[in-house]
């Protein structure tokens, strides 16, 4: 007969299966993001729609809230606005909080998107220093690890050889009260820089 391994609470566990006040306050703080994103996609959509071009190409789609609770083993909630993601084409830009790290904000580009914008891109962005470029395979990731992305202004390749665009910022849980600022300027700075 095999023995059956009792499962144990270290004392830290024990104190915080009794305290319903931290989920509480976990869901709490969930719903506000979600909050700030609801205002923030009213926002983009005034932004997007100065933009007739890329209004056009980002498509009919409305934004689109979603959360989850294993982004490498931590909660998360996400804003696409646009979200043109059709076979090979994206065309979308993310807005994404990560319970213990930051919050970003993600412009991701491929297939024809992606051959249209490039060069444009590549113009506007010239010496940029506080825009990331993704350097990963897996356009899934959003971790800003030196795997994952690299400074855009450090980078020297072809936007469009790349198998996709990924452009990243990020700011600091921290700065809470700086992330409507924050998402906003670099909506707006995104569709600027796709922009003839």
């Amino acid at each position: 007969m095999k023995q059956q391994t009792k499962v144990v609470l270290s004392p830290k566990e024990r104190e915080m299966v009794t305290d319903a006040g931290l989920i509480l306050t976990k869901n709490a703080i969930i719903g506000k993001v979600y909050a700030v994103f609801g205002m923030l996609s009213d926002e983009y959509s005034l932004l997007l729609g100065q933009f007739p071009q890329l209004s056009e190409d980002a498509g009919p789609r409305s934004p689109k809230i979603s959360k989850g609770e294993q982004y490498e083993g931590l909660p998360w909630v996400m804003l696409d606005h646009p979200r043109h993601y059709r076979g090979d084409d994206a065309f979308g830009i993310r807005s994404f909080f990560w319970w213990g790290n930051y919050c970003s904000i993600t412009l991701q580009l491929s297939g024809t998107f992606q051959q249209k914008y490039a060069p444009i891109l590549h113009q506007n962005l010239a010496g940029s220093k506080d825009w990331f470029i993704g350097i990963n395979d897996d356009r899934w990731q959003h971790h800003f690890r030196p795997d994952n992305y690299k400074p855009y202004a450090e980078w020297n390749g072809d936007l469009g050889s790349l198998p996709f665009i990924k452009l990243a910022k990020k700011i600091p849980l921290t700065e809470w009260d700086q992330l409507d600022q924050f998402f906003t300027c670099n909506y707006a700075q995104l569709l600027q820089a796709l922009s003839c």
